[in-house]
């Protein structure tokens, strides 16, 4: 497409052209209708001086010294030469320069051409032969019967056109020269304040609102108040799209969030079945061989009991503990703050699970005796610590060891449960916090883990706004929490 030329430039053409073309016009008028006019005009003056001598005529007035000084005054403003005389060819009054002019005009005069009524006005035109000049003149008979002889020169006038086009040519000239200056100058301070409001509207079509007009106080009020709109629609424009973006990811929030509780619904369902598998298999093989040795030895009986009991408290314990992180995510159950001494808590666990030790040959060291006081809730503290070293135990090499210890970093307080054995995959380090996730299936089924043990201790230390976290060593796995350092104005 042709590149369309700016708003200056298409002004400054226009206006530049609207000026030439009024001088062009003038200019025309002036060669074909000026001299008409000069010509038209001159003649109403010869006729007023013609009325002026036949009225003083019809009033008797023709030698008052007056009229005499009132009639060469108006022939010498108007150019007009004039003289009055009787039939005998003698002077009345006469209006010319000089009396040589005056015996000339007796000289033209010729009584055959005057008309023998004063009222049939003789107005004609006629060429001096000798010396090329045309003239108007005026030769008729007078109320009081005398005659007037009246002449102008035509010349004159056509000398007073000449000049008047020359000088209206410069005139017109400096005029386009001008009107071009004036029209680029005005076109420029008119388009300054658009080529702005265009620059802020080709930002806000970028959605950049930090651009503002600014009032320079030379544009034309209504550009400047086009201006101040612009910055008021700009503010409007970004207030909308700010609370629209701010909406919409709210709303991909609430998507992200719907989609992630339907994933983990159907995780959920899924891992369950799973889970419940296993025991409910268990228990239904272990009851039909149960009826079937129902006659056989007491023995035989019992075994089938106790694994039946034992898979139905795995089972039991599997959905106390669902029920549990199900209260802790969704924010049902209330975190009980208080001071309590940590130390104690550790103990506590450790001698709850010395038995678990010595089962799986391992052993549980804890060097700490000294009372140090954190705020959390004390159950659910304890139901951690108890994860912790659970896991620990079932982890552990044979004759392997777990250190349980703790320090203080500025106000919290760091617990880690440390257990001799194969360091879990990288790849799986974030992943042992999630709902029914195994790093080994084989060895969690063996000891009765559902996967579920991290996740609660995960939701928990999040209701309590504390970190959790485990680090790889060389020899073992180290798990740890923080609890914040008990202080008197804390509570």
């Amino acid at each position: 497409m042709r590149k369309k030329k700016s708003l200056s430039v298409q002004l400054t053409i226009v206006m530049s052209l609207l000026v030439f073309g009024i001088v062009i016009l003038f200019w025309i008028l002036n060669n074909t209708l000026l001299e008409k006019y000069y010509v038209y005009n001159k003649e109403k003056e010869m006729l007023s001086v013609y009325e002026m001598v036949d009225q003083a005529a019809k009033d008797g007035k023709l030698s008052d010294d007056d009229f005499a000084v009132a009639l060469q005054k108006k022939c010498s403003g108007t150019n007009i030469d004039a003289v009055v005389f009787n039939k005998y060819g003698k002077i009345i009054i006469e209006g010319a320069a000089d009396n040589q002019e005056i015996f000339q005009l007796l000289l033209e005069a010729s009584l055959s051409t005057y008309s023998s009524d004063h009222r049939d006005l003789n107005m004609t035109r006629q060429k001096d032969k000798r010396l090329g000049t045309e003239y108007i003149i005026i030769n008729n008979r007078l109320m009081d019967g005398n005659f007037v002889y009246m002449k102008t020169p035509l010349e004159s006038i056509r000398e007073s056109v000449k000049v008047s086009n020359r000088f209206f040519l410069l005139g017109g000239l400096a005029a386009i020269i001008a009107g071009f200056i004036v029209a680029l100058l005005l076109s420029r301070n008119l388009s300054k304040p658009l080529r702005r409001i265009t620059e802020l509207s080709t930002k806000m079509a970028d959605l950049d609102f930090d651009a503002k007009y600014v009032d320079t106080g030379h544009g034309a009020r209504e550009l400047n108040e086009l201006g101040e709109h612009m910055n008021e629609l700009s503010s409007t424009l970004e207030q909308t799209i700010s609370e629209l973006k701010a909406a919409n990811n709210e709303l991909q929030r609430d998507i992200k969030k719907k989609e992630e509780i339907d994933s983990m619904r159907k995780e959920f369902l899924s891992n369950v079945s799973h889970e419940l598998k296993t025991p409910l298999a268990l228990i239904s093989g272990y009851a039909e061989g149960l009826r079937d040795v129902v006659n056989d030895d007491e023995e035989s009986r019992n075994f089938y009991c106790d694994v039946i009991m034992d898979e139905t408290d795995k089972m039991n314990r599997m959905v106390m503990q669902l029920l549990s992180l199900n209260q802790l995510e969704f924010g049902n159950n209330v975190i009980s703050m208080s001071r309590f001494d940590i130390t104690e808590v550790i103990d506590g666990v450790i001698n709850a699970s010395n038995i678990l030790a010595e089962k799986n040959e391992v052993t549980i060291n804890f060097d700490r005796t000294e009372p140090l006081y954190v705020s959390g809730d004390v159950f659910r503290i304890e139901e951690v610590v108890t994860n912790y070293i659970s896991n620990a135990i079932n982890h552990c090499t044979k004759d392997g060891n777990i250190t349980v210890s703790y320090e203080i970093k500025d106000s919290l307080v760091r617990v880690s449960v440390f257990n001799q054995g194969q360091p879990i995959p990288q790849d799986e380090l974030e992943k042992i916090w999630i709902k029914f996730y195994k790093v080994d299936k084989a060895r969690t089924r063996e000891y009765g883990g559902s996967g579920i043990g991290l996740s609660i201790v995960k939701a928990i230390m999040d209701s309590h706004h504390r970190e959790c976290g485990v680090i790889n060593h060389e020899d073992g796995v180290e798990f740890w929490f923080d609890l914040e350092l008990f202080i008197a104005n804390n509570m």
